[in-house]
């Protein structure tokens, strides 16, 4: 004897199973995240160890010290004293002196090198004859020791020794004068590290399809129209990486400037102040601020950059 299943049972029934099946996929899957991302962590705890045992603890003493009046010169007399090294330094004039030269070092330096940078990437990605030679050539500035490429301009620009002066038929010394240390240590770094930016944008040059391009040159853009509306939108994560990069690494300057100048003539940036404070002054506490102040200055320049210029990124995706 058989029975039947009414139909709407039927179909509920049906309906249960069609359902309860992707549950068990989802939850297979979720499993399968679960486990890689275990993996993941497994993977990368030992570097993840390793950096917090570098940058961690180098990084919470330096603040333990900021807290505390250290002087070295008077070892016995350290006393716990809160913010007051951060009241000392953030109301005195000389650190916004130092920032305001800091900032403008770094903003004139990362612009010509974005701007060059842009050129020579595009030279390298044009290149038809001898494109390892031209490429190998760009990175012989980059390659030399900040300290050296610093010592190199430093002569060069000397009234005593340099060439410049013979060059130019003057007998300027450019180290007297504010704007002259400008231009010479900002000289010093469009040479040093522009080659670090045309790498950066030359791997951005690889995200523009040809294809693209030459539908655009079929129908009729101009050059300057291919490079505002097809390049450059392109290349958007590149250059925003590169100019983040340099952004962070020029705001640290301390090299060129400590070689050429040593902060004289308005030139000194707050690189150059920490280590005034804490290694000619041997004032441990106030040094330690000004390093924690400037790392607080790179995560802030650091989150403007993901936070501002990420967004665009992410809402440009969306659209594409």
């Amino acid at each position: 004897m058989t029975t039947t299943v009414p139909a709407p049972a039927a179909a509920g029934h049906a309906a249960a199973v069609s359902t309860s099946k992707p549950k068990v996929r989802r939850r297979a899957r979720s499993e399968r995240a679960r486990a890689e991302r275990r993996l993941g962590w497994m993977l990368c705890a030992p570097a993840v160890t390793v950096m917090l045992l570098v940058t961690a603890y180098p990084i919470g003493y330096a603040i333990y010290l900021s807290l505390h009046r250290y002087d070295l010169r008077f070892p016995t007399e350290t006393t716990f004293i809160g913010l007051r090294n951060y009241g000392a330094v953030l109301g005195n004039r000389l650190w916004w002196q130092d920032l305001t030269s800091t900032l403008t070092i770094t903003a004139i330096s990362v612009v010509i090198e974005l701007l060059l940078g842009f050129l020579l990437a595009y030279v390298m990605h044009r290149a038809i004859f001898g494109r390892g030679l031209v490429r190998s050539a760009t990175l012989v500035p980059y390659g030399i020791i900040t300290v050296v490429a610093a010592f190199a301009w430093r002569f060069a620009f000397d009234p005593a020794t340099g060439f410049i002066n013979g060059m130019l038929h003057t007998q300027r010394a450019w180290f007297t004068q504010q704007w002259s240390s400008y231009l010479v240590i900002v000289l010093t770094e469009v040479w040093k590290t522009t080659p670090f930016m045309s790498l950066l944008l030359l791997a951005g040059f690889t995200l523009v399809p040809d294809d693209v391009v030459k539908a655009a040159r079929v129908d009729g853009a101009t050059a300057t129209q291919r490079l505002r509306k097809i390049i450059i939108p392109l290349m958007k994560p590149a250059i925003l990486v590169a100019v983040l990069f340099r952004t962070l690494d020029a705001f640290r300057i301390f090299d060129a400037v400590f070689v050429q100048t040593r902060g004289a003539q308005g030139t000194e940036t707050v690189s150059i102040l920490g280590y005034n404070t804490m290694v000619s002054r041997l004032n441990l506490g106030l040094g330690s601020a000004v390093s924690v102040l400037i790392f607080a200055c790179v995560l802030i320049i650091s989150f403007v950059f993901v936070k501002g210029f990420g967004a665009n990124l992410s809402q440009q995706r969306g659209e594409g």
